[in-house]
């Protein structure tokens, strides 16, 4: 389990720790990050990261296959095809970008729990080195599992926006940043990634900097041939409003629906920019409510088709750079088994919301002691009684 760290080492850390300057080209000068190695009751920061700058074995999936009308144009001319992993971590995000010639992107890496997984994941399709590794935002959702991604392969390029987090689980990614010798470039809007020759990948966001770590995260966008994918990490609408006024060109085949479907994500305004052919939504079993109907019911609106991670498994979309192949690994009857839990465990926590609407409102614990005694552990954020100040690895559980 991952605690907080200690308010001393904390410190110790956050004075040593610098993201790479403002830049919008990698080839600029970039920043050095010290992290600190933390020995049995302090810290000393005593290295600085540095960096520089491989195919898929295919599983038996459930293929669909269709034309999609491009909605980015590209001059540059493709070899080979590309191939997108959105990758089943549960209630968390990890997307796996395999270039033409065999490059690869990582960004997030799932939860703590999951790490395992993500690194047993690349290995099955023969991934050796991550040229680029993107840590969107700090959730532990979303790179728990960088720092079992960084000791187990090579890594060339790291990206992180610039905001920082007092858990072990942040921590965890620094120091293995620091024994890989490693440093951090700083993501953020208009920054350029140099990767394969045929393929475009650029940040739109943040596009300026967020009091909430949600709106913070990373967003790229990449384009090969006619065909570009928007990931968007957990970014709210704060930020889609940003993104949409900065003037950045959305329009994109495949979005990553954000923040696993919350309702905080995926305004009218910022889908009617994107204008997706294809939604994904990385989600497990929940008790935030996520997907949240309403976002489901905007996508199908628009003539979005969805994929989901828990009614579909791994997602993994190939292109040509004018079509796209879809495929999965979980069946149709998984699938819809899936779909029956989730509508009743929506159905449920409807329920639930209802009847405890005043509840939410009054309850207050002091502690995890007074949870357990009420035996309410743990807390999940949205539940009656859960705060920031109890969740103490900020993880949405409080009191596991």
């Amino acid at each position: 389990m991952k605690y907080r760290i200690t308010g001393l080492i904390w410190t110790i850390l956050l004075s040593v720790l610098i993201f790479a300057g403002c830049t919008s080209v990698e080839t600029n000068q970039e920043s050095q990050v010290h992290v600190a190695q933390k020995t049995n009751q302090a810290t000393q920061a005593s290295a600085i990261v540095e960096t520089q700058h491989e195919n898929i074995q295919d599983n038996q999936q459930v293929t669909e296959t269709s034309q999609v009308q491009a909605t980015t144009q590209q001059n540059n001319d493709v070899s080979g095809e590309l191939q997108v992993h959105f990758i089943d971590v549960g209630q968390g995000a990890s997307q796996l970008i395999i270039g033409s010639s065999g490059k690869t992107i990582l960004i997030d890496a799932g939860n703590n729990n999951q790490e395992e997984e993500i690194v047993a994941y690349l290995r099955k399709n023969s991934i050796q080195k991550i040229d680029i590794l993107v840590g969107t935002h700090p959730d532990a959702d979303h790179i728990g599992g960088l720092d079992a991604v960084i000791d187990n392969f090579e890594i060339g390029k790291i990206y992180m926006p610039k905001v920082q987090s007092n858990t072990k689980t942040f921590e965890d990614v620094l120091l293995a940043i620091q024994r890989k010798g490693l440093k951090i470039s700083t993501a953020k809007a208009g920054v350029s990634l140099d990767w394969e020759p045929d393929a475009k990948v650029q940040m739109i966001a943040p596009v300026r900097e967020y009091n909430d770590d949600n709106d913070m995260s990373a967003v790229i966008k990449l384009t090969f041939g006619e065909i570009s994918f928007l990931f968007t990490g957990d970014a709210e609408s704060k930020s889609e409003h940003d993104m949409i006024n900065s003037k950045a060109d959305l329009k994109s085949d495949v979005l990553l629906v954000a923040h696993h479907g919350s309702k905080s994500s995926t305004a009218e305004a910022f889908l009617d920019a994107v204008q997706p052919s294809y939604g994904v939504i990385q989600v497990g079993e929940n008790n935030y409510g996520h997907p949240a109907p309403e976002i489901l019911e905007r996508l199908n609106k628009r003539g979005v088709k969805v994929y989901r991670n828990d009614l579909h498994g791994d997602i993994v979309f190939v292109t040509d750079g004018k079509n796209i192949k879809v495929s999965h690994t979980k069946d149709d009857k998984e699938e819809a088994t899936a779909a029956g839990r989730t509508q009743e465990t929506q159905e449920k926590q409807g329920t639930q919301a209802t009847q405890s609407k005043e509840t939410t409102e009054t309850v207050v614990y002091k502690n995890c002691t007074e949870v357990r005694q009420a035996g309410k552990a743990p807390l999940y954020r949205g539940d009656p009684g859960y705060s920031r100040k109890l969740d103490r690895d900020g993880d949405g559980v409080a009191c596991e």
